[in-house]
């Protein structure tokens, strides 16, 4: 009897075991070599499609891209994104925007465009929502079948020429917050939204996946709490909590709850495709050691979480006093700050993430 209930205590260990492997992904690494990279996403991402929609968006202007390439390319910041780092590290071209139809896609595409959110804007306009109908994930899902059937005709074919190819589901979900929370929408509220977010880009993942993509990263979401964007308009309520690092703690608990439904869902899709690497990029934990090892990677501590550019706390990117209006002040070192503009990250930011953010993913692939 003891014999039978040790054999079968060792049967239900191995099973944990198998199960923790194919779950948590302990088991999965990246095949090399990654010969194509594709990117879906919003502004955390965008590298010129936005502004080639609507010309006189923001990242159109200095001071944007001031840093790399020297002037504005469409990505929103003073230079290089976690894409490009992530392209550079691979020893890829840094991905051109779908939209340039100039530009060549011999490696890969960059599909994101700012401002995009996961759901679609409709979702947000019938609660009353406002948000701009730029091309959400849905869109950009679509952009990419039209690009595939340019340069595949079969379901073989298509696997065959997506072999070797990389393919990055996002940031989504920042805009999914942003946009009810700075319109005056609760946590509460928002955070009903966040299963809908998952679930659309667990299904946009499995979408790819049967398309014959065999490699994909699936981020999660920033603190949020930590964004000067947030913090202006949490600021507007006295009974706001904070934690130790001066972030929004309710914002952090939401994105926290919204991480911790993507991986669940993540592990789910693992075993429903165990022969497709899935990854999940921890883009929380790696803003987070920014603020952690400020003085080691040389941020200015007095201003870990105001923005190099911009002058008034307003941080809109309709209005003149959004970084790159006229007259809008930036400070004299952009790679000392961590946050650019009070929505998004400098270069230096980026950087020093993308280098946490490659080491966890084990991308390591020489070409």
């Amino acid at each position: 009897m003891l014999l039978k209930y040790l054999s079968n205590l060792i049967f239900a260990f191995s099973i944990s075991i198998l199960m923790c492997f194919s779950l948590c992904g302990v088991s999965q690494t990246i095949r090399c070599p990654i010969q194509s990279l594709y990117q879906f996403g919003d502004s955390i991402s965008d590298t010129g499609n936005a502004i080639r929609i609507v010309p006189l968006l923001a990242a159109s202007r200095r001071p944007y891209g001031e840093t790399f390439p020297g002037k504005p390319t469409g990505r929103w910041s003073d230079g290089r994104l976690i894409i490009d780092y992530i392209a550079m590290t691979l020893g890829l071209p840094l991905l051109n925007p779908y939209l340039d139809k100039t530009a060549s896609f011999n490696n890969g595409v960059n599909f994101a465009v700012a401002s995009a959110t996961a759901l679609d804007p409709s979702f947000y306009l019938v609660r009353g929502i406002i948000n701009p109908p730029l091309p959400a994930l849905a869109s950009q899902l679509s952009w990419f079948k039209t690009y595939i059937r340019s340069i595949c005709s079969t379901p073989t074919d298509c696997a065959d020429k997506l072999n070797g190819s990389l393919f990055f589901v996002g940031e989504f979900g920042y805009n999914d917050i942003y946009y009810p929370y700075t319109q005056g929408r609760s946590v509460q509220e928002i955070q009903t939204y966040v299963p809908l977010v998952n679930q659309l880009i667990i299904n946009s993942t499995r979408e790819l996946i049967q398309l014959g993509v065999s490699q994909v990263v699936v981020p999660g979401n920033f603190p949020l709490g930590c964004f000067p964007t947030f913090l202006v308009v949490a600021g507007r309520n006295r009974s706001t909590a904070y934690d130790d690092f001066g972030c929004v703690k309710s914002v952090n608990d939401l994105t926290s709850y919204e991480n911790d439904d993507r991986q669940r869902a993540l592990n789910s899709l693992r075993m429903e495709f165990p022969n497709t690497v899935i990854l999940y990029a921890d883009y929380y934990n790696a803003f987070l050691s920014l603020l952690r090892q400020a003085t080691t990677f040389g941020f200015d501590t007095e201003n870990l979480l105001t923005p190099c550019c911009g002058d008034d706390g307003v941080y809109n990117a309709l209005l003149p006093t959004f970084c790159g209006g006229l007259g809008v002040p930036v400070c004299s070192n952009p790679n000392a700050r961590i946050h650019w503009d009070g929505i998004h990250l400098t270069q230096e930011a980026y950087r020093r993430m993308s280098e946490i953010i490659i080491r966890n993913l084990g991308i390591n692939c020489t070409q």
